[in-house]
């Protein structure tokens, strides 16, 4: 691209002879792995981004951090008492399974949520400083592990009350699914967020693509469920392993509801709820997950980089 400054002082003129050798200002390409480098020279703003999330969703409330603690707990509590005492669910220990599975599941879907949108709301930032944007969304992404790691201690607090003990062997699959997951939700949130500068409409698409990719994960229903349909129609169990969020639930549901085929005190049988398979089954799970995490990630790094050109512009 050619740009010459009109009317400036000793610029090429029309007739001047060197108006050939005008200044010629080039967009650099970033690689990836520059990227990379940058993102982590700025984990500080990183690490500040995340604070401010924080700070911000509690501005101003008497008991601040306590919600995201209430929250969670009260949510477990109602369930225990509809599912389990009212209406009596298939499901041994319903609360404890659906927290398991929620648990992974609002880290993904707060993450996303808050990364699509993240360019476009932080537009005069973005238009006044010069930063690796990509840490808007990854800034969104870790606000939504902070979270996290609150709803995880009122899980342990209710297995502690439940008498609920985590199969510890597993501990290692979930770990590595969450870790799978979070790189896949950055990727993806700093995909969504580059492409919400030109389509606005994708963050309300992504409401209603949650929502129905929620219902395709198993949290409120058992996984062997839908390996039994699956098996009826000669349709390989693989395929429902396709979603990636799926991996990450079934290793935090083994790990911490720790029940494969428990007897339900309703219906007098036995519930079979999740895979009976070891460790390793469930490691080759995050695994596919953790891979296609850094696939995306890397992937939606490359496409950032061609979309961030014009943000000012679209902003």
């Amino acid at each position: 691209m050619v740009v010459q400054a009109r009317g400036a002082p000793g610029s090429p003129r029309r007739d001047d002879p060197n108006r050939a050798l005008a200044i010629k200002l080039v967009r650099p390409r970033v690689s990836v792995w520059e990227r990379l480098v940058t993102i982590w020279r700025y984990r500080d703003l990183l690490r500040g981004l995340v604070v401010k999330e924080i700070r911000v969703k509690y501005k101003d409330s008497f008991l601040g951090f306590l919600w995201s603690l209430l929250n969670p707990a009260m949510f477990i509590l109602i369930y225990y008492i509809v599912f389990q005492k009212v209406l009596g669910s298939g499901i041994p220990m319903f609360a404890i399974f659906l927290a398991t599975g929620l648990l992974c599941w609002n880290l993904f879907q707060t993450g996303i949520m808050g990364a699509t949108g993240a360019v476009v709301d932080n537009a005069g930032l973005v238009k006044k400083v010069a930063f690796p944007r990509e840490v808007l969304a990854l800034a969104a992404v870790g606000s939504a592990s902070v979270f996290f790691v609150f709803q995880a201690v009122v899980l342990a607090i209710f297995l502690v009350v439940f008498r609920v003990v985590p199969a510890v062997s597993y501990l290692g699959d979930a770990l590595v699914g969450l870790v799978g997951l979070l790189i896949f939700a950055g990727g993806l949130g700093i995909l969504l967020s580059g492409i919400t500068v030109y389509l606005r409409d994708v963050r309300h698409l992504m409401e209603i693509l949650l929502q129905a990719w929620f219902w395709a994960t198993p949290v409120v229903y058992a996984f062997e469920l839908v390996a039994t349909k699956f098996a009826a129609h000669h349709i390989p169990t693989w395929l429902y392993l396709l979603n990636p969020v799926t991996p990450a639930v079934l290793a935090f549901q083994r790990t911490f509801y720790a029940r494969t085929n428990p007897y339900s005190a309703t219906s007098h049988s036995v519930v079979h709820s999740l895979p009976s398979a070891g460790p390793l089954w469930y490691f080759w799970g995050v695994l596919g997950l953790f891979v296609a995490g850094i696939l995306v990630f890397v992937v939606a790094l490359w496409i950032f980089g061609r979309l961030e050109g014009n943000f000012a512009e679209e902003l």
